[in-house]
């Protein structure tokens, strides 16, 4: 029982020193190094700091470099692709596709950094509810919980089960809506989906378009984890309407390709709709993912490079092909080490992206093509975003898969190194990941439809904490 334990404790901590002082609390005598939930709970102020607290663990570093938070997660799931290309470094053990062990890190911190979010949700969740704030504000705070608990159960379910579609009973990570002291035995993966759309529904019912800043959930933040959800289990009419919501309806509005060279550092940019933005004196710099990879010709880890195949798919003109030879030394395309990107700016500050409203329109430009009588508004809207990212694009004549095939690399080629895309796809939609080009490790990383590789088996930590929870879990994993 000692990780749950834990993770309750590091819960209420929170609660005690990640808020401000409140002038009640400054008039009344209390210790010193804690404000009480009493204190928290009392006005919009208090919780808001509170989220605050919250969403710092979002930039934090957890444990390690490549264990460091949320960007973590999305890296190592970028790495276990066919587009990028990963050096002797520290997410090599995820480009092997070899991290799936019982007491490997990337299975613990998978595990236990979401569990922690969860609990810190919970925490808000559930103060909230019980607190004497006026019924606004418990609708819209309560929300911001759910749909944090909705996001970080639908890392985990992607991160230890194989997908929806392919196994609706196997087990899945326990489920946990308050804080508690007692371990709770595995779900299963529709239990968790159910729980995942009844948050998200919840967090987009009470969530307004207001927010403290880009770092912060809103409507439209919950409306876009809501359609990636949608996507997962195969909803369409629910995806495309969600996913419309969340950038507005207006793709020329929202997209700004004058932007994209600009080094994919800043919150404020157009296209972002939810970020984790970073400061100077509180930098992430050393386990940033994005930014580790980014300018590798100057003062970085020179750890990521770009497979040539998939620089192959960019034409001349399309603002993404944004590419360099590593060094003129190198000249050979058989070399891992050829190609880089200048996506992304190395600096102490840069922002990480989370949703950009790029990936909420092919969003529904996938769902409106696999809708009936709808599959025309589908590829009307993908050629909106390959025309604002090439002024030489030419519209496809695709239809049915091939249409499909289309919107999917477009999404690999919008996307790359953000948020885990190609690995996303590939699971959601049971087809495999096969290695080409010069990759450093190549068909033995490959994976097949529905390969267990796809997932982690539980960590034995967990095994040994939870009374309910044994080493049969990881049998069929």
């Amino acid at each position: 029982m000692k990780n749950i334990i834990s993770k309750i404790f590091i819960a209420f901590m929170a609660l005690f020193m990640m808020v401000g002082c409140s002038q009640d609390f400054l008039d009344d005598p209390k210790p010193t190094d804690a404000v009480s939930p009493d204190v928290v709970f009392t006005s919009r102020t208090g919780v808001e700091a509170f989220i605050s607290g919250i969403m710092r663990r979002f930039r934090g570093q957890y444990t390690r470099t490549d264990a460091a938070g949320l960007n973590s997660m999305f890296f190592a799931r970028t790495m276990k692709g066919n587009d990028l290309i990963q050096a002797n470094t520290w997410f090599r053990d995820d480009y092997a596709n070899d991290n799936r062990e019982p007491t490997y890190t990337r299975n613990s911190f998978s595990w236990n950094y979401s569990f922690y979010m969860i609990n810190q949700a919970n925490a808000l969740i559930n103060g909230v509810e019980s607190s004497t704030l006026g019924d606004s504000d418990k609708k819209e705070l309560a929300a911001y919980g759910y749909a944090l608990r909705g996001f970080f159960y639908h890392q985990l379910v992607l991160e230890f089960c194989p997908t929806y579609s392919a196994d609706k009973n196997f087990p899945a990570p326990p489920i946990y809506t308050e804080l508690s002291l007692a371990g709770k035995p595995m779900s299963t993966v529709d239990e968790v989906y159910k729980m995942i759309v009844s948050d998200l529904t919840k967090a987009v019912n009470g969530l307004t378009a207001n927010r403290l800043g880009k770092s912060y959930i809103n409507k439209n933040v919950a409306q876009g984890i809501l359609a990636q959800v949608y996507q997962v289990m195969g909803n369409w009419q629910g995806a495309a309407d969600a996913a419309k919501a969340s950038y507005g309806g207006n793709p020329t509005a929202v997209l700004s390709p004058s932007t994209y060279r600009s080094g994919f550092n800043d919150i404020s940019n157009l296209e972002w709709i939810w970020g984790s933005a970073q400061r100077t004196d509180q930098s992430n710099y050393y386990w940033n993912a994005p930014a580790s990879m980014a300018d590798h010709t100057t003062v970085s880890y020179s750890a990521t490079y770009v497979n040539n195949d998939f620089v192959n798919l960019f034409s001349a003109t399309d603002v993404r092909a944004y590419f360099v030879r590593k060094s003129t030394s190198i000249t050979s395309t058989s070399d891992y080490r050829y190609w880089t990107t200048r996506k992304f700016k190395f600096t102490f500050d840069s922002d990480n992206a989370i949703i950009r409203t790029p990936e909420m329109i092919l969003i529904e430009a996938e769902a409106k093509a696999r809708l009936t009588g709808k599959e025309s508004e589908g590829h009307d809207l993908l050629y909106v975003l390959q025309k604002n990212r090439d002024v030489n694009a030419v519209k496809s004549t695709n239809t049915g898969p091939a249409l499909i095939n289309e919107i999917l690399v477009e999404r690999r080629k919008e996307l790359y190194a953000e948020v885990g895309v190609e690995w996303f796809d590939a699971k959601r939609l049971r087809r495999g990941i096969t290695r080409t080009g010069n990759h450093r490790i190549g068909a033995s990383a490959s994976l097949t439809a529905d390969d267990k590789k796809f997932f982690l088996k539980i960590p034995q930590s967990e095994i040994d904490a939870n009374d309910f929870i044994d080493d049969s879990v990881n049998d069929n994993r």
